[in-house]
């Protein structure tokens, strides 16, 4: 399959975004080929049209797998596997939040609750143990916060998103910028596969 100028632009820079998110760029080429395509493809058509390795597709294929990112699904009279992706853009959002949640920010949780459990943070400075509670109750509060959004329907969600700085004026706080020691969180950061 020969891609258009636009639609390969945007699977190479999917790739090149899917690097900055700590992901393999073929991974995100071949995530960004499915869903701009949205049609199920083989391996092989894969493999010809982003002109990579066959080995490298499995592989990658077999990685958005483990992410729920893509699924197998059989073509009548084509033996050969096709695999697909979502092509709603909000499910795939979804599914990066709750993939993250499980693979990055669950275990944090838990690592920072058994450092505050440990009779051995005594020995530690107050000021440590202080940060270390605040970053898990960051950590639960997000949680909490995006399994909210999480269950919300698609219109509202895209509502609440929108709201954006509005909330910040409803709350009366339209003029306040952000501490400087705040990070900006952007949705970037939250949906990165």
């Amino acid at each position: 399959m020969n891609l258009s100028p636009t639609l390969e632009r945007f699977v190479l820079h999917w790739g090149e975004m899917g690097a900055r998110w700590g992901v393999n760029r073929t991974v995100a080429q071949i995530h960004a080929l499915l869903y701009i395509t949205g049609r199920p493809m083989h391996a092989e058509e894969i493999t010809e049209t982003l002109g990579v390795a066959r080995s490298n597709v499995s592989n990658s294929i077999r990685e958005l797998q483990s992410w729920n990112l893509v699924r197998l699904v059989h073509i009548a009279g084509d033996r050969r596997d096709h695999f697909e992706t979502s092509i709603s853009v909000w499910e795939l959002a979804r599914t990066i939040i709750r993939e993250r949640q499980r693979r990055e920010i669950a275990p944090t949780i838990a690592v920072l609750t058994e450092l505050l459990n440990d009779p051995a943070i005594s020995r530690d400075p107050a000021e440590a143990k202080l940060r270390i509670r605040e970053t898990l109750d960051f950590l639960q509060t997000l949680t909490a916060w995006s399994d909210e959004m999480l269950r919300l329907d698609t219109d509202t969600l895209s509502k609440v998103l929108k709201l954006g700085a509005r909330v910040k004026k409803l709350l009366g706080r339209g003029d306040e910028t952000p501490p400087a020691e705040a990070p900006a969180v952007t949705p970037a950061h939250l949906l990165g596969p």
